[in-house]
């Protein structure tokens, strides 16, 4: 069986979030807006507006900037019984989960505003948990893929290019996931055989950011989208996110597990720690010489780490390896693999990787 999971719509494009009001109106009538104060200083006082204008009510509330477990209920304790029709996440990765399980939990549909394209957690249903110290603690569900995503490039592009380059390597991973995840006969996200057209999109998700990355870049610079930068969000948001949810994940974002255990490290972003751990699953496929030269050139063109100090590491001493790789080890995407990997595979491939 294959299963193929997707948001119902997805917008992006210069000033799509004038339309906001439009789109709310058709899923539902009332709605909370979850956004950090940053974020709601951007745009809440836009989406409130435009909402009321096609009769919808927007309630806005502020998200800590933490997703926790604590957090999500203590927002779904101010929502008490007044349940809304729509729970809305506008900003990044942690106010989208937020707003996901916020959603789950009262029963509300789910629209997701990403104000950077730092990652794919707009499109996919899943939320990653972490505690007070940034340290993951957990994996959750919605019961599906957003009613709407919608990405306003013009917004996008105001983000630092710290965090499009995040969203770089977390789209950069997936077509060597989704490629081991079927070659092992793994399982996507939803249980299931991953469907040709998720690892085609994985392909093509590749292709489009190494195509567009320099060009993207200099829009960025310029604080202007084009074509380019229209085709890196497009990747980094929409492809990355069906790719991985239908395609299922690898070692790169099993790395995650032993990452985000490390002090200095678990404060980097999640495209950032996942792109070190595709230089470790690299390492794992035991790919040529050349191959892993091309792609630390790349690596430095879209300022993506290449060693642990890169990801805020004070220290790379064999306890801070072995930390990572028995943690890391233990994750259940490190089974979609063509053989068992052991803790010490994963601790030889770093050495290797830190001593390039």
């Amino acid at each position: 069986m294959i299963v193929f999971g997707s948001p119902r719509r997805y917008v992006q494009g210069p000033g799509v979030l004038a339309r906001i009001g439009t789109e709310l109106a058709s899923i539902g009538k009332t709605a909370v807006l979850l956004a950090d104060k940053r974020v709601t200083e951007l745009c809440a006082d836009e989406i409130v507006n435009r909402a009321h204008e096609e009769d919808v009510e927007v309630r806005p509330m502020l998200f800590s900037g933490e997703i926790t477990y604590d957090e999500i209920a203590r927002i779904v304790g101010e929502i008490g019984q007044n349940r809304p029709g729509i729970v809305i996440g506008a900003g990044g990765g942690k106010t989208i989960d937020t707003a996901k399980m916020v959603s789950r939990d009262t029963g509300a549909a789910f629209v997701s505003i990403p104000t950077v394209a730092s990652n794919d957690a707009p499109t996919s249903h899943i939320a990653v948990i972490y505690d007070a110290d940034h340290k993951l603690v957990g994996v959750e569900e919605n019961r599906g893929n957003p009613e709407l995503v919608l990405v306003d490039t013009e917004i996008v592009i105001q983000a630092p290019l710290s965090l499009l380059s995040a969203g770089v390597g977390d789209a950069l991973v997936k077509v060597f996931e989704v490629e081991q995840c079927v070659g092992s006969g793994g399982k996507n996200v939803f249980g299931a055989a991953s469907p040709l057209t998720a690892l085609a999109l994985a392909r093509a998700c590749y292709q489009t950011v190494r195509d567009n990355l320099e060009n993207a870049y200099a829009a960025h610079a310029a604080g202007k989208p084009n074509a380019a930068f229209e085709a890196l969000t497009e990747a980094a948001v929409l492809m990355s996110g069906l790719a991985f949810e239908s395609g299922g994940l690898s070692v790169s974002h099993g790395m995650t597990r032993g990452l985000s255990a490390v002090p200095g490290v678990a404060n980097a972003l999640h495209g950032h720690q996942v792109a070190y751990g595709l230089l470790v699953q690299l390492e794992l496929e035991k790919r040529d010489a050349a191959f892993m030269d091309d792609m630390r050139g790349f690596y430095r063109a879209a300022k993506l780490p290449l060693k642990l100090a890169d990801l805020g590491a004070d220290q790379t001493s064999n306890s801070t390896v072995t930390t990572i790789a028995e943690l890391s080890a233990a994750a259940a995407h490190m089974k979609k693999f063509d053989r068992q990997i052991t803790a010490n595979d994963i601790a030889n491939a770093i050495t290797r990787i830190e001593a390039a």
